[in-house]
């Protein structure tokens, strides 16, 4: 999570790169109640899925976090398939930034047309390995955002957006609330705790006897 201002936010971007990795952490278990879960934010909700599925998912993850870049490049798309797309569950995405990287790029994506929130999202994950560890982030985000039409005036009004900063912050500390320490961490319906990069079969076994 990064509390800063956009003055800062710029300028940490455009620093030296960071450490992105959090370091393996062992899959860890536990319930937490679902009120602190129950408000999204300020930011429109990222779901897929029909609003009544039995089971909703709630994941949290930073667009730099490697253990978030493996789920969402392997598991994922094993998951929608499975899950989502038969309308069997709905998952929500939601943003925690570990680094001013993280918050610059989940910027980027809400500034993006809302039906194109997802593509930019997963443009951002696929290209991170190479923005995220340029002498220049900053200029190598231009260049990724170059590719879903943004242009140079666009992306310097996106992250001078004060109010987007203090929004995407606001769904992280919700995130904090509720228990996350660490990317990406998945809440269930009953207010179930999972954190680590989890494989279909570890997913499946959570979800099926709620559906069951």
């Amino acid at each position: 999570m990064i509390s800063q201002s956009r003055r800062t936010l710029l300028a940490a971007m455009g620093a030296a790169p960071l450490s992105l990795a959090l370091g393996a952490a062992p899959l860890r278990a536990q319930t937490v109640g679902e009120a602190a879960l129950a408000n999204p934010g300020p930011l429109p909700e990222q779901a897929f899925g029909p609003a009544d599925a039995k089971v909703k998912v709630i994941e949290y993850a930073s667009i730099t976090c490697h253990h978030c870049l493996n789920f969402h490049l392997t598991t994922w798309p094993q998951i929608k398939a499975k899950y989502v797309d038969p309308g069997k569950i709905r998952f929500v995405m939601r943003e925690f930034p570990t680094n001013a990287l993280a918050a610059g790029g989940f910027m980027l994506a809400r500034c993006a047309p809302q039906d194109r929130w997802y593509s930019t999202i997963d443009l951002l994950y696929r290209s991170s390995e190479t923005w995220a560890h340029a002498p220049d982030p900053v200029a190598e985000l231009k260049r990724v955002m170059r590719q879903v039409g943004m242009t140079n005036e666009a992306f310097e009004a996106c992250l001078s957006n004060q109010k987007l900063l203090d929004d995407v912050n606001t769904v992280a500390r919700g995130g904090a609330a509720a228990g996350v320490t660490g990317t990406p961490t998945f809440f269930f319906s009953g207010g179930r705790k999972e954190q680590g990069a989890l494989t279909l079969e570890r997913f499946s076994a959570i979800v099926d006897p709620m559906l069951s």
